[in-house]
């Protein structure tokens, strides 16, 4: 059976080699024969495959693994606290990411002297519901219906009453938590044949990727392009790392060395919904942190966590306010920092988040919505990149509240080779209920 250190040079292997051949067809310019049977045809099926075998385990995945996870809190108040303790951190996160954003533009000023040319590029942004909406639908009309739609607040949301409702039952609520404990253990299996198909699915999706837009795109937006890299980079290996060091006091190294996977399955998919359960899985074998924080956290995070998101609004934000010569004054760039920030979690549930939020950003100052045709064309690239630093954000604050609530294993976080593809049916902890 593959190690997990096997598996992930694998699924790296498999990135360099789908980038390059991807890059390499760009350039050349694919044949006929090569677009209709191998980019449209075997990697275009093998890579909607992969992605659809990791979106169908995220709502069964979510949901059982909350469920249990609510159950196994002896103090339900301990889910207010760590409920208050991930919002408040991953709002936070995102509040820092778009400061660091709207630092390293104002620094690099990109768009000075970007010439748009006479092109008739056009964005037309879908409307954000208001606060209102967003509270009121966080509760279901109907629990099957949100699955169905993958509407992950409401799941959530009724995994929480659910498993609530289990604790509270006595004696027959415990034969029901027994039936979703041996459920979390068959998903975990099936979460693992997925693993096990990830080299394949992720060189499909970067050759597919790369082999549509190439690298020669960046060139015209290069400034761009590197002043959000180095946002995110920022972010990624140095907030992250700070935070862990300095809430949890844990080796931010042995972090990052371990969010191989979730990063890969994020860049390849550019989806925080789709890379859950491996997000969910890394967190909990491969960190440490219980089931009973994880289940709550990552798909918290997953949902309304968007650091990346926030990091590209507030380049873009500069970007474009170059472009049209408009100058952003203090005002306008704490208004970017709070707007930003309050839609990470207020746009959860919207298709194309990162679009829709950084309208209702340009709308609060002042600047052209059509500005963002002008970043379209690079945001499929950049958007792999900030999903990746997103899902790493859902990790870390999933450290530092688990480790605040003592629902952490120090001896498996500092393990080096916990959290291998045999773990996933032994989990370090038991998920048992008491008897």
């Amino acid at each position: 059976m593959k190690s997990m250190h096997t598996l992930t040079r694998q699924i790296m292997l498999a990135m360099i080699a789908g980038i390059v051949l991807g890059s390499v067809l760009k350039l050349s310019g694919p044949p006929a024969w090569a677009q209709l049977y191998l980019l449209d045809g075997v990697l275009g099926v093998v890579g909607t495959l992969f992605v659809s075998a990791l979106k169908m385990m995220v709502v069964p995945l979510v949901f059982v693994s909350l469920v249990t996870g609510v159950t196994a809190l002896s103090d339900l108040r301990t889910l207010g606290r760590m409920g208050a303790r991930a919002l408040a951190l991953y709002l936070a996160t995102t509040a820092i990411a778009v400061t660091i954003a709207l630092g390293v533009a104002g620094v690099v000023d990109p768009g000075q002297g970007f010439d748009a040319g006479p092109s008739s590029a056009s964005f037309t942004g879908k409307d954000a519901p208001p606060l209102t909406q967003v509270l009121t639908d966080l509760v279901p009309t109907n629990p099957v219906a949100a699955m169905a739609e993958g509407n992950m607040l409401q799941i959530i949301v009724f995994a929480l009453l659910f498993g609530m409702a289990v604790t509270m039952s006595g004696q027959r609520g415990t034969h029901v938590l027994n039936l979703f404990t041996d459920l979390n253990v068959v998903i975990m299996h099936m979460v693992e044949w997925i693993m096990r198909l990830a080299p394949y699915g992720v060189f499909a999706l970067i050759t597919r990727t790369f082999a549509s837009q190439g690298l020669d795109i960046l060139l015209p937006l290069a400034a761009y392009f590197l002043t959000l890299t180095a946002a995110l980079a920022i972010q990624m290996f140095g907030v992250y790392p700070l935070l862990l060091r300095g809430l949890a006091g844990l080796n931010p190294l042995t972090f990052l060395k371990k969010m191989r996977d979730p990063v890969a399955f994020a860049f390849s998919t550019a989806s925080s919904g789709a890379t859950i359960p491996v997000t969910l899985r890394t967190v909990e074998y491969r960190l440490g942190v219980k089931n009973s924080a994880a289940a709550f956290t990552v798909p918290l995070g997953a949902t309304i966590n968007m650091d990346g998101t926030a990091m590209m609004q507030g380049v873009a934000t500069v970007f474009i306010a170059n472009v049209y010569g408009v100058d952003l004054s203090l005002t306008d760039y704490l208004m970017v920092v709070l707007t930003a920030t309050l839609a990470s979690v207020g746009t959860a549930a919207i298709p194309a988040v990162g679009l829709v939020t950084l309208t209702m950003v340009l709308g609060q100052v002042g600047l052209p919505v059509e500005g963002i045709a002008l970043i379209i064309g690079v945001d499929r690239l950049l958007d792999m990149m900030r999903t990746a630093v997103n899902v790493t954000g859902d990790c870390a604050v999933s450290c530092i509240v688990a480790k605040s609530e003592q629902a952490f294993d120090q001896s498996v976080y500092d393990d080096p080779d916990a959290g291998s593809v045999e773990a996933a049916t032994h989990p370090p902890y038991s998920t048992s209920p008491a008897p």
